[in-house]
């Protein structure tokens, strides 16, 4: 019996009312059944060495599977760390480990090794999960599965509701998780979200086969999987909010002196940046250059709450880039590698802009055919860097060599090619 039929089967402790499911997913008026509480109840949080040992042992014997998910406390926390990690296994259960008690879940990543990790919008969790030592070698995506199916919402709950005919809550989402103790009503939700995370990974990789696609996504997941962590951001002070306002350089200092501030802060007080200072904020004394702290707190953003020893850190920042020479200031443009932004490409290169122009038609309507989005038939980037520079001679052998070389995967070679061939012979008008 699968975890949703099993589920269905003990109605009375996870639907509000209503007659039983006839098919494991829905009733029988065809109502999505809301699901309240996990199978097992509660687990207790993983907090200890020895709970951890007795987790790991039950997962390394478990079969099939395994459903990962991570919780981060984004918009309250400095950095993206996993304050709470959520498994389920056919024959282990469920587990809630704490990773601030428990910072190396190494030992659990290696007994996981081999075993199929279900994600749902892998991306976001394996970063923070590569941290304290768990790494798949293998996974399956839910969120991306339902993207090459075709579905139009691809979010957990309307995935499992949609596909399952089950309806979670979804009220915790955006809650501090690095609160301790952790409340009741959110470990339920955080239980939950497995819960059926490998049945939905099921019905989907059913779905992909009936479509001709499941080998298409098991090269998405094996690039997933196999993928380096993400290198540094560089410049990262230039993905603040609002910075198409500041122009010049000496504004585009200040933008750096106040968020290279505002990050050491942050990071010491293990806060989120934008709980120290605004995006808004920085932007505005960038633009107004104050001369003092007086007309600093007359700046929106930097008010009457701010104390005067606050407001004196951050005009020293301002004044930091006031002083600094020419020859140190930053350039109003972040090098860009690769093709120029497309709306310069008709003035740069009409012929390049005319090959873009009947690229991105032919992707978009082969992405229509298929039902799935045109990002993930192919990445716009890599479409933008073949229109720009194609090869010399334009032939299925060369556009397939060239696609490969940006990283796209066999299936997407296979798929775009013929359609790209014929974009690449477009002749500007």
């Amino acid at each position: 019996m699968t975890d949703a039929q099993d589920t269905a089967a003990d109605m009375p402790l996870r639907t509000t009312g209503g007659t039983p499911p006839d098919d494991g997913g829905s009733s029988a008026a065809g109502a999505p059944i809301p699901l309240l509480e996990p199978r097992e109840g509660i687990p207790p949080v993983i907090a200890d060495e020895a709970s951890l040992a007795e987790v790991i042992a039950a997962f390394a014997a478990g079969s099939g599977p395994v459903a990962v998910d991570a919780e981060r406390a984004s918009g309250y926390r400095y950095g993206q760390r996993a304050y709470l990690v959520q498994l389920r296994r056919e024959g282990a259960g469920t587990a809630l480990i704490d990773p601030v008690a428990c910072p190396d879940l190494s030992g659990l990543g290696e007994v996981l090794s081999g075993v199929e990790w279900v994600l749902h919008a892998a991306t976001q969790d394996l970063p923070c999960l590569r941290e304290i030592g768990m790494v798949p070698s293998r996974l399956f995506d839910t969120e991306l599965a339902g993207r090459l199916a075709g579905f139009p919402r691809v979010g957990l709950g309307a995935m499992v509701e949609g596909v399952l005919g089950f309806v979670l809550e979804k009220g915790h989402s955006a809650v501090d998780w690095s609160t301790r103790p952790l409340p009741e009503p959110w470990l339920r939700y955080a239980a939950l979200d497995v819960e059926l995370l490998v049945d939905l990974r099921n019905s989907l990789e059913k779905e992909l086969d009936r479509q001709g696609k499941l080998e298409w996504a098991r090269q998405e997941f094996d690039a997933i999987a196999s993928a380096p962590p993400a290198e540094p951001r560089k410049d990262p002070w230039r993905r603040t909010s609002g910075m198409h306002k500041v122009r010049r350089r000496r504004q585009l200092a200040v933008v750096r002196e106040l968020w290279e501030t505002r990050d050491r802060i942050a990071q010491r007080r293990d806060v989120s940046p934008g709980k120290v200072l605004s995006d808004a904020a920085i932007v505005e004394a960038a633009l107004s250059l104050p001369v003092n702290v007086h007309a600093l707190s007359g700046l929106n953003g930097f008010g009457h709450r701010m104390g005067r020893r606050q407001l004196e850190q951050w005009q020293a920042a301002v004044d930091r880039a006031k002083a600094l020479t020419e020859a140190q200031l930053p350039q109003p443009g972040q090098p860009v590698a690769g093709p120029p932004p497309p709306r310069a490409w008709a003035d740069k290169d009409p012929a390049a802009a005319a090959r873009l122009s009947a690229a991105r038609a032919a992707v978009s309507a082969l992405a229509e055919r298929l039902t799935m989005p045109q990002e993930n038939l192919i990445a716009p980037d890599t479409v933008r860097r073949l229109c720009w520079e194609p090869p010399k001679s334009v032939d299925i052998d060369t556009v397939s060599g060239a696609l490969s070389g940006y990283g796209a995967r066999p299936w997407q070679v296979a798929q775009v090619t013929p359609a790209l061939v014929d974009a690449l012979s477009v002749k500007d008008a």
